[in-house]
């Protein structure tokens, strides 16, 4: 490690591209394939995210949880930017031997972990009726599978609580050693089944949450922007892009990743804070302390020597 100090001004911005339900009927913007996946996290990083959150697409734009092809999408991010790599391994069947796979094969930085089992479900008030209504089942079994998959690649846990049963829950974890401080968590809000989106709801997170973690808000839908909004005020990290919301402030569809990255970014500033480098979010999430980490750090080093060379 190095003497590197949290500075609370610094802010890791993430940007989550695409997610597993949104689709092109809905937001013709969405990115499917590797290289679309790709494109849109160059835009993200230039536009201030030093994270970009993974699920990968069939070219269709279904699900798909094949090691290939997550192992072509770091390829595809790696030769366009450093911009630090959490792969999704949610999943609602008990299986996880892809999300094992991919994980141990690609070793991105982090792996974003759900934390607990909740009705998750999307209700339409003008058709009174479910658009979609499901258990996403999350049992201690299937998340040390998934913990212990990460240790052994050297990969940085995420936790993804969208209670504050899961937060409450990772109690026997701790006790079992299947988590290592310091600890990174995603507080998700608005997800019908979770928390409310509220800034009470992350006043409770954080207090439950062990001290000296890391945290970010994930604003799902209508309030996106205030609970980003509420979570730099807080001191909190903030996740925006296509998985979480589909509109800018003004009401406009956003046209791409990085257009949601820029207000995001914007804000931050805003409030008198900086969104952070890839180098200081890699410190700030302590991604030096795993080896994923450092083998990101040192390639992307090593990338950017080979450019340097070839410009010179």
């Amino acid at each position: 490690m190095s003497d590197f100090k949290r500075d609370p001004d610094l802010c890791v911005v993430t940007c989550a591209l695409s997610g597993v339900l949104a689709n092109r009927n809905q937001c013709p913007h969405i990115p499917y394939t590797p290289v679309e996946i790709a494109d849109e996290a160059k835009r993200a990083y230039d536009a201030g995210a030093s994270v970009v959150h993974i699920h990968a697409r069939t070219p269709e734009g279904g699900p798909t949880f094949e090691p290939k092809v997550f192992a072509e999408i770091k390829r595809e991010i790696r030769a366009r930017c450093p911009i630090i790599l959490n792969f999704s391994t949610g999943t609602i069947m008990d299986d996880v031997s892809q999300q094992i796979a991919y994980l141990e094969e690609s070793k991105p930085e982090i792996g974003a972990v759900n934390m607990g089992t909740m009705n998750y479900a999307k209700y339409s008030k003008k058709k009174k009726s479910f658009e979609f209504d499901m258990v996403f089942p999350n049992p201690y079994g299937k998340i040390l599978k998934l913990l212990e998959a990460m240790k052994r690649a050297g990969v940085k846990p995420e936790l993804e609580c969208f209670d504050s049963g899961h937060t409450q829950g990772i109690a026997p974890l701790l006790d079992m050693g299947a988590l290592v401080a310091p600890y990174q968590f995603s507080f998700i809000v608005n997800v019908l089944g979770g928390i409310p989106p509220m800034i009470e709801s992350l006043q409770f997170q954080t207090k439950i949450m062990p001290p000296g973690s890391d945290w970010e808000v994930i604003g799902i839908s209508h309030g996106h922007w205030r609970m980003l909004a509420s979570a730099l005020v807080l001191g909190g990290n903030i996740r925006t892009g296509l998985e979480d919301h589909l509109y800018l402030p003004n009401g406009e569809m956003a046209s791409s990743n990085g257009a949601m990255v820029e207000v995001a970014a914007r804000m931050t500033r805003d409030v008198g804070r900086t969104p952070a480098t890839v180098e200081e979010a890699r410190e700030i999430l302590h991604l030096y302390d795993v080896p994923a980490g450092r083998e990101a750090a040192k390639d992307v080093g090593h990338a950017r020597k080979s450019e340097a060379t070839v410009h010179a």
